[in-house]
């Protein structure tokens, strides 16, 4: 059933992340991505762009939006056609549109749930918003035939990605658990290297033998307009 799963990307605007928060010496323009998941048993919508925030963060980011409603249109779906929200975690630049979404079962990790809820987090009209409706995991849930949410905690304690089962391979949405494609590709190869014998640290984060065990052929992301492909010649 989840053979014929499509994942398409909606682009959500953008925003300057400053030169404080990129680790160089120069401010970097990054996208909104977002992931609309077209599965047998309903729509997916995998994070929803950036919301409006107290005036001193939209200075801070200077955020352009794209609608959320206006992206779906593009792709042929209305705010009605969605099935579900997943959103990586609840930082405003990724639950924007979710109160577009009124109604509709929102699957998050229950510690991100939590510490959203606790304030100075979030832009907190963006959680509980009229019609919110939560759905909380704690870990590991296959969502749908052949879709898994994973905990990928590091950006957050929440954070989640999301794993798609297709028939040409497996594509992994990310999310921000990785800022940019090359951290994911430098990941990849050190583990690679690893089990090859070379003296040379594997990755870091506890979940990662997790999401390499899904064998993923394609890695998308929330910032970083980039993706990651396999190498053809993998066995």
């Amino acid at each position: 059933m989840a053979n014929d799963t499509a994942v398409r990307r909606l682009d959500l605007g953008y925003f300057i992340r400053p030169a404080s928060e990129t680790g160089g010496p120069l401010p970097r323009a990054e996208p909104a991505l977002a992931y609309l998941v077209r599965h047998a048993q309903g729509l997916l919508l995998f994070d929803t762009g950036i919301g409006h925030a107290d005036p001193e963060t939209e200075a801070h980011y200077r955020p352009r939006r794209r609608a959320l409603r206006d992206a779906l249109a593009a792709a042929g779906v209305t705010p009605s056609d969605i099935s579900l929200v997943v959103n990586c975690h609840l930082h405003f630049d990724h639950c924007g549109g979710n109160p577009l979404l009124s109604g509709k079962p929102i699957l998050v990790q229950q510690v991100e749930l939590a510490t959203a809820r606790r304030g100075d987090y979030t832009v907190d009209a963006l959680i509980d918003f009229p019609g919110a409706r939560y759905e909380e995991l704690a870990g590991e849930a296959e969502v749908l035939p052949g879709i898994w949410i994973v905990p990928t905690p590091g950006h957050t304690e929440g954070h989640q990605s999301l794993v798609v089962r297709r028939g040409d391979g497996t594509v992994l949405l990310a999310g921000q658990a990785y800022d940019r494609a090359s951290d994911f590709a430098t990941d990849h190869l050190a583990h690679r290297a690893a089990q090859d014998g070379a003296d040379v640290p594997p990755p870091t984060h506890p979940w990662w033998d997790r999401l390499a065990g899904f064998d993923p052929r394609r890695v998308l992301f929330a910032h970083d307009g980039a993706l990651w492909e396999a190498p053809d010649d993998r066995p």
